[in-house]
């Protein structure tokens, strides 16, 4: 299969108003996908969106590229991406769409799809798009074409579902928790979940305006998370991104719980409770270096998959396994939800937390961390310094002096134009120092 055109590790992402996200792009990619989503004879498409101020536009114009392919369009207004996977089920829907750039600024956005079984869709499924995408547009017969209505119970829905991987028989009475929604699609329902469970809660990033999604708050940026904690003396803090399908936690310190922390929390609960059933985890190329040591050492089998929740899902369908995560935030829990789910992840640290009577610092202590340097270069187009021979050479070298104490990824963002550099060993300021050398290196070759 070539490589895809328009579709990213996460859908097809840009900055708004520049090609591809632009009205009459997205139209024909509705009507694209229409085409090829189109076999079960609902002729349902749930479509969701963030709280971004681009989403009204890009709303409208999937709504008419369906009409076109002959869908009728269910909108729900803005809700986290998990919870489009869920409802596209729910529906009997031919597809779910989400309109969100996730984590990145208000400026960028973003179309991601979910299939009829609310799995994020698969590399040859987006390629079947990317070639109707070639054609020009035939709508179907007049009587055909599909209409368009809102649902006013989408959220209240959700809302169950996920309180409904809670166990019925605890509650998160006593525990104070700061939550922080990124000004995102977790704004109105994060809350409610977690007060509705019985925490006791403080919320931070639940004031969207269309352009402040992300911008200072949520799973990139904690800042403002671990001050609130500290300030309020809280148990634990919980950040989203901007679409809800990340997560990152803060201890009672104000230290961050990653993804992988997240994974190794769960894995070894579900090791020593049974759920496990000798199954393992699934990371990314990510994953740090600890979770895959610190889990061999509690007997669960670990192994990598390409950066992207839907590459992890994959090798845990693979694998039958029910666990996967990366350390950006995205937690897969295969028996609870189809998709990395924000919410629904942190409910089930808070119920190890509950089950366990720890704290969230003294479960997340038992995970080894090896010191970890990520930098960015930023790429034109057409850039390749990885293509050089002379590079591949420098960086084989440095790969000889690190040994068995670390590991080197260098890889293109799947949705921005970035080089991402990762460099990962037991010594912070000798990684620091290559990671120096392999950027400076790089950027003078390009």
């Amino acid at each position: 299969m070539s490589e895809r055109k328009y579709f990213g590790t996460d859908g097809v992402r840009g900055l708004v108003g520049s090609f591809p996200i632009q009205p009459d792009f997205v139209l024909k990619l509705g009507w694209a996908a229409g085409k090829v989503l189109a076999k079960n004879g609902t002729k349902k498409v749930i479509i969701g969106k963030d709280t971004r101020i681009s989403g009204y536009m890009l709303e409208s114009a999937l709504e008419a590229g369906f009409a076109a392919a002959g869908l009728q369009s269910i909108l729900t207004g803005p809700m986290p991406t998990p919870a489009i996977s869920y409802l596209t089920q729910t529906f009997r829907a031919e597809a779910g769409v989400v309109i969100s750039a996730s984590h990145n600024p208000y400026q960028d956005n973003g179309i991601k799809f979910f299939s009829n079984n609310g799995f994020k869709l698969p590399d040859h499924i987006e390629k079947q798009i990317e070639n109707e995408l070639t054609k020009d547009i035939i709508c179907v017969e007049a009587h055909k074409f599909g209409k368009a209505i809102r649902i006013d119970d989408a959220a209240g829905r959700y809302i169950e579902f996920t309180k409904g991987t809670f166990p019925s028989e605890l509650s998160l009475a006593g525990l104070n928790i700061v939550l922080d929604c990124a000004n995102g699609a977790t704004y109105d329902i994060a809350p409610k979940v977690f007060s509705e469970l019985g925490a006791n809660t403080k919320v931070i990033g639940c004031s969207p305006n269309g352009v402040n999604i992300n911008e200072g708050y949520g799973a990139t940026d904690t800042a403002n998370l671990r001050a609130e904690v500290l300030k309020t003396k809280s148990h634990l803090g919980i950040a989203f991104d901007g679409d809800g399908d990340r997560v990152i936690m803060v201890d009672e310190d104000g230290f961050e719980i990653d993804g992988d922390k997240i994974a190794f929390i769960l894995a070894k609960h579900y090791k020593n409770t049974g759920i496990m059933n000798n199954s393992g985890v699934v990371g990314t190329l990510m994953s740090n270096l600890g979770l895959e040591k610190s889990l061999s050492e509690l007997g669960v089998e670990f192994i990598r998959a390409k950066v992207g929740d839907r590459y992890v899902h994959e090798k845990m369908k693979e694998n039958n396994w029910i666990l996967g995560a990366e350390n950006s935030g995205h937690v897969i829990i295969s028996n609870k939800a189809k998709t990395g789910d924000g919410i629904v992840a942190a409910l089930q640290v808070l119920r190890v937390i509950i089950e366990s009577g720890k704290s969230l610092k003294d479960l997340a202590s038992d995970m080894q961390v090896f010191p970890q340097v990520l930098k960015n270069i930023k790429l034109s187009e057409g850039d390749n310094p990885l293509g050089d021979k002379d590079n591949q050479n420098f960086i084989s070298n440095i790969e000889k002096k690190l040994g068995n104490k670390g590991r080197i990824l260098i890889r293109k963002s799947g949705t921005e134009p970035l080089l991402r550099v990762m460099v990962e060993g037991e010594s912070k300021s000798f990684i620091e120092k290559i990671a120096t050398e392999i950027v400076e290196r790089l950027k003078s070759k390009q």
